[in-house]
């Protein structure tokens, strides 16, 4: 593993500014259950997909996985380590119009050996959230050195599996889930007052997890399957034959998993194609199980050119498909992930008709309350954006009564189960996205015999009564997920 160079001087005066401010701030408290680092390993993991994987217009068949381990020590002395993993998800989190796929992969994989050196040299004591708040501006200084191009979203997913694996190691250490220590005693101060550190009163000093969280996860979770751009969805429609084993197309995914939701990519530029895929495959799935009830997520991946597309396709699918209109449950982040720049596309109208999530846009509390202002209705929660960043988010979205769903970035392995602990932890999350048993089920293998009920999907859900483990649940043979 390359060490890439960091200026110790750089990164010194930058921690030194932000501890000078967490210092003068009266709500911090240093706690006995507080953490430090003191190693950081990372490795990378390239994965080939089953089948492509279309979204947001561009077809995927390839991954980088992401795996880390991080060693802390408590103020007492004791060590533990943790794990994370994610893959890197570069067309989804750094789309560009001037540089090639590989170009933005491989800056994303020069923040993460950044990032990784940078929590090495980190010295400080604090919970996992607070270490995530102390250190965002030095990850964000360091995406800005590696190129002025690297969006917020893709900082966040490089940090994520080094958030991930300091969130398990601080549950180990105190043997406990971490999902009980999002409170105090165990916080270095009030939720809301890493929500917004400049917020009103009524932020600062709002615990929130004990009003959203819960300590033990669900038993079960309806599972949304994938239904991308690409994908074969009967038979007869033919298409090149995988010959793994495998279900072929969505009728066979149904009969073999029990399925009930579905999420279906749509391409946000062909009204006509949008609508003609969505009465397929409501057809198809009520063929295969006529008697199941059936619940739809559409996902746009921010392609529509404006909110009357949106509008136009609601009013279209529903004189077409009546049946097939009622089964939609939701609609995620249908125009441009940058809000502020397209303002004039509010979605008021259509979150009449269905709930508008926000996915993409999402990546600090600045744009959750634009999102809003803008008529989205809804929040998707995301294991790729940090754990500390979907904790407060999920705080944050629970406080406004906003819907609630978690999707993944193809997650496999320790991944998926950072994504399930998520909403099975969450009130009101009507369900998860786990493709990765779908687009790269190999990068799994090991994990359905400890964790079947997460990886074998019966009855269209997954059990989530196995997540009783100590930090984020990822041990695979009872040693630490990410390296081995």
């Amino acid at each position: 593993m390359s060490r890439p160079l960091l200026s110790r001087r750089h990164f010194l005066l930058g921690t030194a500014s932000h501890l000078a401010g967490r210092r003068s701030n009266p709500t911090y408290l240093p706690r006995p259950t507080d953490i430090r680092i003191v190693d950081v390993q990372w490795r990378y993991q390239e994965v080939a997909y089953r089948t492509p994987y279309k979204f947001g217009g561009v077809p995927v068949d390839r991954a980088t996985l992401l795996h880390t381990l991080v060693t802390v020590r408590g103020r007492d002395g004791r060590t533990a380590t943790g794990s994370g993993s994610m893959p890197l998800g570069n067309v989804w989190a750094f789309p560009s119009q001037t540089l090639p796929p590989a170009t933005t992969l491989q800056l994303m994989r020069q923040l993460s050996d950044r990032l990784g050196e940078l929590l090495r040299d980190f010295q400080d004591f604090g919970h996992p959230i607070e270490l995530n708040h102390r250190l965002l501006p030095s990850f964000l200084d360091q995406a800005r050195g590696v190129s002025p191009l690297l969006p917020k979203l893709a900082t966040l997913v490089c940090a994520s599996p080094f958030d991930a694996a300091l969130h398990d190691a601080y549950g180990h250490l105190h043997s406990r889930s971490c999902y009980q220590t999002y409170n105090s005693p165990w916080l270095n101060r009030p939720l809301g007052g890493y929500l917004s550190p400049d917020s009103p009163a009524s932020w600062q000093g709002w615990e929130g997890w004990r009003q959203v969280g819960a300590e033990r996860p669900r038993r079960w979770l309806w599972v949304f399957h994938s239904v991308g751009g690409v994908d074969v969805v009967k038979a007869e429609s033919g298409g090149r034959r995988i010959g793994d084993g495998g279900p072929e197309n969505l009728r066979e995914w149904i009969e073999r998993d029990g399925l009930t939701h579905l999420k279906i990519k749509l391409q946000g530029e062909d009204l006509r194609w949008d609508i003609e895929r969505v009465v397929e495959v409501d057809r198809v799935a009520w063929e295969a199980r006529p008697k199941a009830e059936w619940q739809y997520c559409v996902d746009f991946n921010e392609r529509c050119p404006d909110v009357e597309y949106v509008l136009e396709f609601l009013r279209k699918v529903r004189e077409r498909s009546p049946q097939g209109f009622e089964r939609i449950l939701y609609l995620e982040q249908p125009t441009a992930r940058d809000l502020s720049a397209n303002r004039g596309n509010k979605m008021q109208a259509a979150s009449k008709m269905r709930p508008i999530v926000v996915d993409e846009s999402l990546v600090d509390l600045e744009s959750l309350e634009l999102a809003r202002e803008m008529g989205y209705t809804g929040v998707a929660l995301k294991a790729c954006k940090g754990q500390s960043h979907t904790i407060l988010m999920a705080t944050a979205a629970r406080r406004y009564g906003m819907f609630l769903t978690v999707q993944d970035l193809t997650c496999p392995g320790a991944s998926l189960i950072h994504s399930v602990g998520i909403a099975a932890h969450v009130p009101g999350v009507v369900g998860i996205e786990a493709n990765a048993r779908q687009y790269m089920p190999a990068a799994s293998e090991g994990w359905a015999d400890q964790y079947p009920g997460i990886f074998r999907v019966r009855g269209g859900k997954i059990r989530t009564d196995q997540l009783r483990g100590h930090g984020l649940s990822t041990r695979l043979a009872g040693t630490p997920a990410g390296l081995g």
